[in-house]
């Protein structure tokens, strides 16, 4: 199993390099945290690590990578956090977002997914509490049915 959970860190970073944005537009400060983030289908998963991880991988369903830095200490180390939130449409229509927490050796990241209409863009609005600070991220994603 580590093996293929190093598989998964290491397509979710290359997933991340790759995107459309650049890596800085995929992080925000927030407090003593530093978020990074990217939604991306769930169909770039390959089958074996979608059923690893529970992951429903249909050309209609994204797939929300979630990952938090300790900004105050030295070298940024991941952090456990609690994450909740919604995702909604252009038009309103909104859903609760549910997170698994999931770790690599000191890679701490939190996986959740959204279902989504070609053409769609979907705004995320998340709430990230470390136990001593809450922060809110928000950010969007259009997605395409491929």
């Amino acid at each position: 199993m580590n093996s293929l959970m190093s598989k998964v860190i290491t397509f979710l970073l290359l997933t991340l390099a790759l995107s459309f944005h650049s890596i800085a537009d995929n992080m925000q400060k927030l407090g003593n945290m530093n978020v990074h983030y990217i939604a991306i289908s769930a169909t770039f998963l390959t089958p074996e690590i979608a059923t690893a991880y529970n992951i429903e991988r249909s050309r209609f369903n994204g797939l929300v990578n979630i990952s938090v830095m300790d900004n105050t200490v030295e070298g940024n180390p991941a952090k456990t956090v609690s994450i909740t939130g919604t995702a909604k449409n252009l038009t309103g229509q909104k859903k609760d977002l549910e997170f698994t927490e999931v770790k690599e050796g000191d890679a701490i990241y939190y996986l959740g997914q959204v279902n989504y209409r070609n053409d769609e863009t979907i705004i995320f609005d998340l709430s990230i509490t470390d136990g001593k600070e809450t922060q809110t991220l928000k950010f969007s994603q259009k997605f395409y049915v491929d």
